[in-house]
């Protein structure tokens, strides 16, 4: 009985070897390269799965995951591959929650008005002056120094190279000191 491959092309090569397995499985063919892995089914007896030559060598104790197939619209017969009622998809209304963290222009506009008037924290003008000399790691520690994550450091290192280049550009951002 042959459950999981196809047997039928056999030949008997010296590079080619046949186990038998216990598991429903007759016959598998073991060639030059690894294709086979021995897992675990019930309490210690061995279950072979077949492996692609050019995928990385699996565990004894794992599973073989396949990813699977996009899926295929319903063809509105019960039975059989895609089976089930056509139906056409709702179209939902867009939820507040999808614009969580967008920044409206009513507060861009009120917040590039209070930077406008405060200037920078006293560690922005320092990360600005390091940027001016070229000490972009430094300017980063320091960032990240007082910001707490690397991720916002880099953030505002950014943010801060932005804010020098359109003072360069003669731009709109000027610095107060």
């Amino acid at each position: 009985m042959q459950k999981a491959f196809n047997i039928m092309n056999l030949s008997a090569d010296d590079d080619t070897t046949v186990e038998i397995v216990e598991n429903n499985l007759d016959n598998i063919v073991h060639q030059l390269t690894p294709i086979l892995v021995v897992g675990y089914k019930k309490k210690h007896k061995p279950k072979t799965l077949a492996l692609l030559p050019n995928r990385p060598q699996i565990f004894a104790d794992q599973r073989v995951r396949k990813a699977m197939a996009p899926k295929q619209p319903n063809t509105g017969i019960f039975v059989g591959l895609n089976k089930g009622h056509v139906v056409t998809k709702k179209e939902l209304a867009p939820r507040p929650s999808d614009r969580k963290g967008k920044t409206s222009k009513r507060i861009h506009l009120v917040r590039n008005l209070i930077r406008e008037v405060a200037g920078f924290a006293p560690y922005e003008k320092r990360i600005t002056e390091l940027l001016k000399v070229g000490k972009d790691k430094r300017a980063l520690k320091v960032a990240k120094r007082k910001l707490g994550t690397h991720k916002r450091a880099k953030k505002k290192r950014e943010e801060m190279s932005n804010v020098l280049r359109k003072m360069r550009s003669g731009g709109g951002g000027e610095k107060k000191k």
